[in-house]
């Protein structure tokens, strides 16, 4: 199993900036890919982006260019810097994790953390 542990939200003016922390531990040899979900109040869950291990990245279009995210194997953690927010960036920001195929095909999840975008 791989465990998620998720800090960085909070509060913030529109135009502002924040950091996410996602921090795997558990099997995280069998971790392929980590990414950052949202979902934003009465809607669904949307990609924000992910990272496959390695530097390639895939951005959802209405974060590029402006969410960055960055994956530290030694550390088993990946860090999304959000700049320039809007209150459209407003949602529960949750962790993922996607294996190598060998290893099955379950995803874990981290408990998700607010971001709140004030206008």
């Amino acid at each position: 199993q791989v465990q998620l542990v998720e800090s960085g939200g909070g509060l913030v003016q529109a135009g502002g900036s924040l950091r996410l922390s996602c921090a795997a531990s558990g099997r995280v040899s069998s971790i392929l890919v980590m990414g950052r979900y949202r979902q934003a109040p009465e809607k669904q869950r949307e990609l924000g982006v992910t990272i496959p291990s390695g530097t390639t990245t895939n951005y959802a279009d209405n974060v590029k260019g402006r969410f960055t995210i960055t994956r530290d194997n030694a550390e088993n953690t990946v860090y999304l810097q959000m700049n320039s927010l809007g209150s459209e960036d407003t949602a529960v920001y949750y962790c993922n994790t996607r294996p190598y195929a060998v290893y099955g095909r379950r995803d874990y999840w981290g408990q998700g953390t607010q971001v709140t975008v004030s206008s």
